[in-house]
C-alpha cells in the first residue's frame, strides 16, 4: 500500500462481521465506527428467529453494552439515526448454507455490495459438545467462504482463529499453515473432516434411538469430542475444530479470493480503547485470577518460569484492521498472522503471581458477610504428578473417610459427601481442560505481524492509532492498574 490514510482506505466500504455478538466482535465494531465514521455498511450476521429478533439482539447484545458508551457521548442524540445509516442486523446463522440468510434479495444486495468479510463467530467452549463445535468452528468457515466466493467484488475474506490451534507443541511456534488432513500425532491416520462429521451422526443417531436424555445426549457428545480431539493430538474440542476451519479455509478458497487468518493467543481486557480495562465475561485466564481474589484457588499446576501469552484485545483488533488495509489491495498469497506477546514482551508465571498477590493484599476482595479475604502465596505444583498427589492427600482420602463414614451412618451424611465428590470433580475437570494452558512451553513467532507493523510505521500517519505492538505493554501496571480493575468492574459488579 501507498503511502495512503487507513482511515481513508476504509471510507465507503462495506463489511460483512460475523461473531458481533463475541468479546471480540463488539470491539471490532465500535472501532471502525469510531475511527471511521465514513464507512458504507457494516452487516451483523446474528443468529435469530427473524429480521425484527436480529435487530433487537443488535441492539441489546451489541449496542446496549457499555464497550459503545464514548460512541454514544461521541454522537449524542445523532447516535440512532448514525446507527441506522451503518449497521444491518442480518438474521442468519454460519453452521448453515448460505449464512442461514432467508431473504434472498438481501443476499444478492451483499453478494454485490461486499469488500470484506471478518469471520469471528465460533464456540470458544473448550468442552463443547463436537456437534456444536463441528457445525460452528469448522463448517461454519466452509459456509463462510462458499458466501465469499459469490461476491463479486470481494477483497478479502478475514477469519480469526486461535494461536492455540497448534496444541501442545513446544519451542518456536510458526505462523504455518496446516495441510488438509494434518495431525498432530505422527502415529494418527489421515484427519478426515468428511469421517468425522459421518461420526458425529451416527453417534447422534444412535443417542436418539436409544431415547436418551438431552442432558446425556449433551454429556456424551462432549466426550466425544473431546476424545477425537486427543486422538488426533489436540487437547480439547475447541481448538480441534477451529484446526480442521483453517485446513478447510486454505484448501477451498479460491485463487482469486485472498484469505488472511488471525492467530490471538490469550485475549484480555482492553488496554487502551476505547477506554481501559473494558472486558466482558471471564477469559482463560480470569476463572484463575478471581479464584485466586477469592482464596479459592490455593494451588497452582504451573511451571513459574513458563510465558502467559496475554494480549489485550484492543490491539487484537487494530491487528485486524491492519491486516485488512495491507492485504486488501493486493494479489498476495494467503498469509497467517500470529497476534501475542511472548516472543517480543514476554510475562512469565512468577511475574503474574506476583502481580496478583501485590493487588489483592492492597485491595483484598470481600466475603457475603463483609469479611476481607486474605491471599496466601499459594502452593506451584510444576507437573501433574506432584498435583495429583497433593490432591489425593488433602482431599481424595478425606472424601473416601467421609464416603465410609456415610455408610457407617446410614446415609446420614449422604448429601454432604455427593456435594463435596461432585466438587472435587469439577475442579480435577477444569484443571484437566486448562493443563495444556497452565503448562504451556511454546513461543509464537510472529515474523508476518512484525512485517505488518514495518509496514505501518513506514507509510501510515495513523499508526499510534492501529498500534497493536506488545511491546508497549509495561504488564505489571497493566495487570495491576487496567486488567484486574475491569475484572472487578465489568465482570464482578
Amino acid at each position: 500500500m501507498e503511502s495512503e490514510s487507513i482511515l481513508q482506505f476504509l471510507e465507503n466500504k462495506t463489511i460483512l462481521i460475523t461473531g458481533s455478538t463475541g468479546f471480540l466482535g463488539k470491539v471490532l465494531v465500535e472501532k471502525i465506527l469510531r475511527v471511521q465514521p465514513n464507512v458504507k455498511k457494516l452487516y451483523l450476521l446474528l443468529r435469530a428467529s427473524d429480521g425484527n429478533s436480529a435487530n433487537q439482539r443488535m441492539h441489546s447484545e451489541v449496542l446496549g453494552k457499555e464497550v459503545f458508551r464514548v460512541l454514544r457521548q461521541t454522537w449524542g442524540t445523532d447516535f440512532e439515526s448514525f446507527i441506522s445509516e451503518k449497521l444491518v442486523a442480518v438474521e442468519g446463522d454460519v453452521s448453515y448454507e448460505n449464512l442461514g440468510i432467508k431473504d434472498s434479495n438481501l443476499s444478492k444486495q451483499m453478494w454485490k455490495d461486499l469488500d470484506f468479510i471478518v469471520h469471528s463467530a465460533a464456540t470458544t467452549n473448550f468442552y463443547e459438545r463436537y456437534d456444536v463445535s463441528l457445525a460452528t468452528n469448522t463448517s461454519g468457515v466452509l459456509n463462510v467462504l462458499n458466501f465469499a466466493k459469490k461476491c463479486v467484488k470481494l477483497k478479502l475474506l478475514l477469519h480469526v482463529s486461535t494461536a492455540y490451534v497448534c496444541g501442545e507443541k513446544e519451542g518456536l511456534i510458526l505462523e504455518k499453515a496446516f495441510h488438509m488432513g494434518e495431525t498432530l500425532k505422527k502415529t494418527c491416520s489421515k484427519l478426515d473432516f468428511h469421517m468425522e462429521k459421518k461420526l458425529v451422526e451416527e453417534k447422534l443417531n444412535k443417542l436418539q434411538t436409544e431415547g436418551a436424555a438431552e442432558a446425556t445426549i449433551t454429556r456424551t457428545m462432549r466426550d466425544f469430542g473431546m476424545e477425537r480431539a486427543k486422538l488426533f493430538g489436540w487437547p480439547n474440542t475447541y481448538v480441534f475444530s477451529k484446526a480442521m476451519g483453517e485446513m478447510w479455509l486454505l484448501e477451498q478458497s479460491k485463487d482469486n479470493l485472498l484469505v488472511v487468518i488471525i492467530r490471538p493467543t490469550m485475549i484480555t481486557s482492553a488496554y487502551k480503547e476505547p477506554f481501559p480495562g473494558w472486558i466482558e465475561g471471564l477469559r482463560t485466564i480470569d476463572s484463575v485470577i478471581l479464584g485466586y481474589g477469592k482464596g479459592a484457588v490455593t494451588c497452582f499446576v504451573t511451571n513459574p518460569r513458563l510465558i502467559f501469552d496475554l494480549i489485550p484485545v484492543d490491539l487484537v483488533i487494530n491487528a485486524i484492521i491492519m491486516a485488512i488495509v495491507f492485504n486488501g489491495n493486493q494479489l498476495s498469497n494467503n498469509i497467517i498472522y500470529h497476534v501475542g506477546s511472548s516472543l517480543r514482551n514476554p510475562v512469565n508465571v512468577s511475574q503474574i503471581h506476583e502481580f496478583l498477590f501485590k493487588y489483592f493484599t492492597k485491595h483484598p476482595l470481600t466475603r457475603k458477610n463483609g469479611e476481607l479475604i486474605k491471599v496466601g502465596k499459594g502452593t506451584v505444583f510444576k507437573d501433574m504428578t506432584k498435583f495429583q498427589v497433593y490432591m489425593a492427600i488433602r482431599y481424595r482420602l478425606p472424601l473416601k473417610m467421609l464416603q465410609l463414614v456415610n455408610i457407617a451412618s446410614f446415609q446420614y451424611f449422604g448429601e454432604v459427601y455427593k456435594v463435596y465428590k461432585h466438587k472435587l470433580k469439577t475442579i480435577m475437570r477444569l484443571v484437566d481442560l486448562y493443563r495444556p494452558y497452565l503448562l504451556f512451553k511454546g513461543i509464537f513467532d510472529d515474523i508476518n505481524s512484525e512485517g505488518l507493523r514495518l509496514k505501518a510505521q513506514e507509510s501510515c500517519s495513523e499508526v499510534d492509532m492501529l498500534n497493536f505492538d506488545p511491546k508497549c505493554i509495561d504488564w505489571e501496571d497493566y495487570i495491576i492498574n487496567t486488567h484486574i480493575p475491569g475484572l472487578q468492574k465489568y465482570v464482578i459488579n
